[in-house]
């Protein structure tokens, strides 16, 4: 028997700390409490979602590794990064509210006097691995440290291009708090983040930070970051209430009718960060094409075009067959054709929503051109009142 526990303690070593750990005692005991596991599982609304690539895996690597169409998912210059500096975020935003999208998932919120920072990715890779995995394809815009301090860290979920083995490592150092999903604090409090300053919450609870009330709210998608995927921590979008504002962090998801529902419950809001890339038809349940990504928005306000939509989750990382520049480009012409203001910073360029907003297509000057159906040109005349009305579009499915 102490042979066995010094082989478990032994092969446990070897296991990369960035993999985090399981939910054991009292935390699995709450999961498996909660309304939204079953079997063994956490569940989507909606019904079963595909987690796996859809078709055969040879289908897929024909695509994913295609040589004609590898060079578009990659930028074919240097990503112009805004260059953030400590003076451009040390004085508060004169309306209240002011967004700062650093790459893919992360941006920082700065509302009603307090700092939301969500999903923060300050790695090289989106890997347990220093050697292997997507690299970046931007530098971040400026060091974690210069970021100075924040209220709370939202992590929307566990994989590792929203939950950061470094950058949490790093802000363990700090006085900031954690809001998660359910499970979720077990890898943290392995990397080092006390137990009391992580609020682990599952869909429709909240928690409270300062002035503000964040609330975790359903999504569509799954988890997992070890070699044994247990499934065993929750996944989630988040809404962020102040006093004068309110926000809203899809975290990755695919579309689903469950926005009205969190719209009508919390909106409408001043603007929604939502994820618009890594899409593909292989997984066509777990994450949003950027006209759904708008449709998720619109929902979200109550079904009429307002506030703003960030685009997130796109533009740092190659993770899906599309182009590079294809959500943008996608995205900002849906958004146009639909009357819906839409928020385009480079990394790093922090705006007021209720200011002037950052418009213009960067990526053009570092990307090949991107030729889809969804231009202007294609579109029949009603093609902007269907988006209004959540309906797909002409060459949509």
């Amino acid at each position: 028997m102490a042979g066995f526990r010094s082989l478990s303690s032994g092969l446990r070593a070897l296991v990369p700390e960035a993999f985090g750990a399981d939910p054991s005692g009292e935390r699995l005991a709450r999961i498996r409490r909660s309304p939204h596991f079953a079997d063994g599982v956490f569940q989507n609304p909606g019904g079963l979602a595909r987690t796996r690539p859809s078709g055969s895996a040879l289908e897929f690597a024909k695509v994913f590794f295609d040589r004609e169409t590898r060079p578009r998912r990659v930028p074919s210059g240097t990503v112009p990064v805004h260059p953030t500096t400590v003076a451009d975020l040390a004085e508060p935003p004169a309306t209240g509210l002011r967004l700062t999208w650093m790459g893919h998932s992360s941006v920082l919120a700065e509302i009603d006097g307090q700092r939301v920072l969500f999903d923060p990715v300050w790695g090289e890779r989106c890997s347990p691995f220093p050697f292997a995995g997507p690299r970046r394809l931007h530098p971040v815009p400026l060091p974690l440290a210069a970021l100075g301090e924040v209220d709370v860290v939202v992590i929307s979920h566990d994989h590792y291009d929203h939950l950061d083995w470094p950058t949490i490592k790093a802000l363990a150092g700090t006085d900031t708090l954690f809001a998660v999903p359910l499970g979720v604090g077990a890898h943290l409090e392995r990397w080092g983040v006390s137990e009391g300053r992580v609020r682990e919450l599952d869909w429709h609870e909240e928690t409270k930070v300062g002035g503000l009330t964040l609330t975790a709210t359903p999504a569509r998608h799954f988890c997992g970051r070890g070699l044994r995927n247990t499934q065993h921590t929750l996944w989630a979008s988040w809404v962020v209430a102040g006093a004068e504002h309110r926000i809203y962090h899809s975290g990755d998801t695919g579309y689903f009718d469950g926005f009205r529902e969190i719209g009508a419950a919390h909106g409408t809001f001043d603007a929604t960060m939502i994820q618009i890339g890594a899409y593909s038809e292989f997984w066509p349940d777990i994450h949003m094409t950027p006209e759904e990504g708008l449709r998720a928005h619109l929902d979200l306000q109550g079904g009429e075009p307002s506030g703003v939509l960030l685009p997130i989750h796109w533009g740092t990382f190659n993770l899906a067959p599309h182009a590079w520049a294809e959500p943008g480009e996608w995205t900002k012409d849906a958004a146009e054709a639909a009357g819906q203001a839409v928020a385009l910073p480079r990394p790093g360029e922090p705006f007021e929503p209720a200011g002037k907003v950052p418009a213009e297509a960067w990526w053009r000057g570092v990307s090949a051109p991107v030729v889809r159906s969804w231009d202007r040109a294609e579109r029949s005349p009603r093609a902007a009142s269907e988006v209004r009305e959540g309906l797909d579009l002409a060459g949509e499915r």
